[in-house]
């Protein structure tokens, strides 16, 4: 406890992160953010913007900087975007922001991420599919890994897949995201050694549509993988991230 009140009044440590360290939380105006997570569970907890006002986004994110010099955002639309880049030009005005699609890292000069020795292969079956990829593309890097992305090789030209199987069986772990049937993760599961996390896409239509047969033929899958629900990006990117601090805490054992 001392040490905590002599480094907020030295200035090393700001009154929000001290109370992150009481608490394992920070209250605000849009709920209670859980600067804990990561030290408790392994993965940070990310911002899901889908739902929140531009304004309670940008407090959280404020928030997630002021505690753990990082903010990590998913689902975030144009307008919510625009706000947050406007009021972290006036609050963290030197921070980097990584934009992919609606998913969004943001760090702090003071952010000293890790850095794991293994790879996260990403795969997507094609262009509707990237979206999705992108959430866990954010949390991969997030994490340190080294994410090895090969985007539109789905199965309906075969040839497509079969020429990147070297590059599959190169990485630690494959996050395999596909739409429609659902059939990709499947045939790679079935030509690599690599774990291998599918994740069911939201496209197609008529029966099935809305990424339900995407899920049940991963489910069925006949050759062994693991399976998130419907455009869980997120959580893959999580599951993988964990699996590749495990490598990477092997090999520096030399395990």
């Amino acid at each position: 406890m001392r040490e905590l009140l002599d480094a907020v009044a030295d200035g090393s440590l700001s009154p929000a992160q001290a109370e992150a360290e009481l608490r394992g939380y920070v209250p605000n105006e849009a709920g209670r953010f859980d600067a804990a997570r990561e030290q408790r569970r392994g993965i940070p907890e990310a911002i899901l913007a889908e739902g929140k006002s531009s304004e309670q986004v940008v407090t959280l994110t404020e928030t997630a900087l002021e505690t753990t010099d990082r903010a990590l955002l998913t689902r975030v639309s144009d307008r919510q975007y625009a706000a947050l880049e406007s009021a972290l030009a006036d609050s963290f005005p030197n921070t980097t922001i990584d934009r992919r699609t609606g998913a969004v890292l943001v760090r702090t000069p003071g952010w000293e991420g890790p850095s794991l020795e293994a790879t996260i292969g990403l795969v997507t079956a094609g262009t509707v599919d990237e979206p999705v990829a992108d959430e866990a593309h954010v949390v991969c890097l997030d994490a340190g890994a080294t994410v090895d992305r090969v985007d539109d090789v789905g199965v309906a030209a075969l040839d497509r897949t079969l020429d990147q199987v070297d590059r599959f069986r190169e990485a630690d772990v494959l996050i395999v995201a596909a739409g429609r049937e659902g059939a990709l993760p499947t045939v790679i599961a079935g030509l690599v050694d690599t774990p291998v996390i599918a994740v069911p896409v939201s496209s197609g239509y008529g029966h099935g549509g809305d990424g339900e047969a995407a899920l049940a033929g991963m489910l069925q899958s006949c050759t062994v993988l693991s399976v998130v629900n419907v455009d869980a990006g997120f959580v893959a990117g999580a599951q993988a991230a964990l699996i590749a601090r495990a490598i990477d805490d092997a090999r520096a054992n030399g395990e």
